[in-house]
């Protein structure tokens, strides 16, 4: 006789997740959002879009990457899911849309029930700080493809602009300022390169960074920050002078800047503006990294990029402020030259 249970698969397990993760679900909630967790389907009323002249959907998909594994290491699975909420959701506000509901897929080797409503817990958190519904999702047990402890995450999420407020290349200029907006730490990119270097160079997860008062595992599981909401806020105050933003995901400022403009212009960031993130100037210095390579894989301490029309930039940046966001103007468009998209120069400021 075989069972379900003896080819890997604890239905029971399953079970009591559920269970455990609606605790967390009502705080990842919406009005709009129709009947409870648990059926096959999310739903969500868009009757609100009535009100737009003409409705778009946007969605985006993502997940962290193997930052999943630094949590499986140190065994701190609540703070995963804002990073899969933040890699969804701030992609879709790029474009000018408002994240409505997401969804997520957990795959495991096990189900531990108590640790999969750790990793909701921090989906659903994200979510909240995101103002967007966590309306579903799946957990899949993978006996056999993963081992016990090994899990990773996604996640997919809509969002809706209405088309006369859709930013982009379009409607960059030259002389338009770019405005950086901090990053919490390495976010959920080139962790390849991070736990590459952890292994040659023997780095424990234990060891204590001072300037954070943290172990090095706390240090790279720190949040990715989630922008989404400061975005939009950003927008309904200036509008019309509110161009473009860019999510500094991976590939870096530069690369990640050029996608959002027109062929005939440029990017020039100034790095003398802020200072290199410590844990990435240490994990360069330790891994001998250098600047070109290590600007291609993470962020450098910008995580969102706003590009707004100079005579809106100042006000721009103390409305960031005004909801806890410290941005400053990193640099400027002009014109292309070199067939170069996107740039950085100058030597990091100093702390």
């Amino acid at each position: 006789m075989s069972t379900y249970s003896q080819a890997g698969v604890d239905i029971d397990a399953g079970d009591r997740a559920v269970e455990l993760m609606k605790a967390h679900l009502a705080n990842a909630r919406r009005p709009e959002v129709v009947g409870d967790i648990g059926g096959f389907a999310g739903l969500f009323d868009i009757s609100a879009a009535k009100t737009m002249k003409r409705p778009l959907l946007a969605t985006s998909t993502d997940g962290v990457g193997t930052k999943t594994e630094i949590a499986r290491a140190i065994g701190k699975y609540d703070t995963i899911g804002e990073d899969l909420v933040a890699m969804v959701v701030d992609d879709l506000v790029v474009c000018g849309a408002e994240p409505l509901f997401m969804t997520d897929y957990i795959a495991v080797g096990k189900v531990f029930p108590e640790r999969i409503a750790e990793i909701v817990s921090g989906i659903a958190k994200g979510c909240a700080k995101a103002g967007t519904a966590l309306v579903g999702g799946e957990t899949a047990e993978h006996p056999g493809l993963l081992d016990e402890d090994e899990f990773d995450i996604a996640g997919a999420a809509t969002g809706i602009v209405d088309a006369e407020n859709l930013l982009g290349a379009d409607r960059v200029r030259t002389g338009d300022v770019i405005i950086g907006m901090p990053a919490s730490g390495f976010h959920a990119n080139g962790f390849s390169l991070v736990r590459h270097i952890i292994n040659t160079k023997q780095l424990s997860l234990d060891y204590l960074v001072s300037e954070y008062g943290k172990t090095a595992g706390e240090v790279f599981l720190t949040p990715t920050e989630i922008y989404s909401l400061d975005c939009l806020a950003l927008y309904k105050g200036i509008q019309s002078d509110l161009h473009a933003f860019a999510h500094i995901t991976g590939g870096g400022i530069a690369t990640n800047t050029a996608r959002v403009l027109p062929d005939h212009l440029s990017a020039t960031f100034d790095r003398t503006t802020w200072s290199l993130p410590v844990e990435m100037e240490f994990m360069a210095s330790l891994g001998e990294v250098p600047q070109e390579d290590m600007e291609r894989t993470w962020n450098c301490g910008i995580g969102m990029v706003a590009i707004v029309a100079p005579s809106e930039a100042d006000r721009a940046i103390r409305s960031l402020a005004a909801r806890g966001m410290k941005a400053w103007a990193a640099g400027v468009i002009g014109d292309r030259q070199a067939g170069i998209g996107a740039a950085l120069e100058g030597t990091y400021r100093g702390r």
